[in-house]
């Protein structure tokens, strides 16, 4: 159960910061308070559509893992996070995506802080 909120509080941290470096990415609750509970709860619906839907595009898509040598993974996390986008717009919640490239370097971004968090914050020796 720790691991999971770790993973989720990171994945918030990440997203936060992909809001505030990406235009097209928009986190637009009132005050940081309702910002960041805004953005714990998009990182929970990012991480139920990574754990839900993201292997089974993975699998529909390998053949074009292979011809791309595994570029064609940045476009599924771009895919992920307006997935995310739209969930989070059916839950009225203030996080928006506006597009493809947004999304695309979302996602860079995304990958990137959450990778540099997980490396800093690992509980193993």
């Amino acid at each position: 159960m720790l691991r999971f909120v770790g993973k989720t509080l990171i994945n918030a941290v990440a997203i936060w910061v992909a809001a505030v470096f990406v235009n097209g990415i928009a986190l637009t609750a009132g005050d940081w308070q309702r910002k960041a509970i805004t953005v714990v709860l998009v990182a929970l619906i990012f991480g139920v559509v990574n754990f839900a839907i993201k292997p089974i595009v993975k699998l529909f898509s390998l053949p074009l893992f292979l011809l791309t040598l595994g570029l064609i993974t940045f476009v599924i996390n771009a895919l992920m996070l307006w997935l995310t986008s739209w969930a989070s717009g059916k839950l009225n919640l203030d996080f928006h995506v506006s597009g493809f490239m947004p999304a695309l370097i979302g996602s860079l971004i995304i990958s990137i802080v959450a990778w540099a968090l997980h490396l800093a914050f690992d509980g193993k020796d």
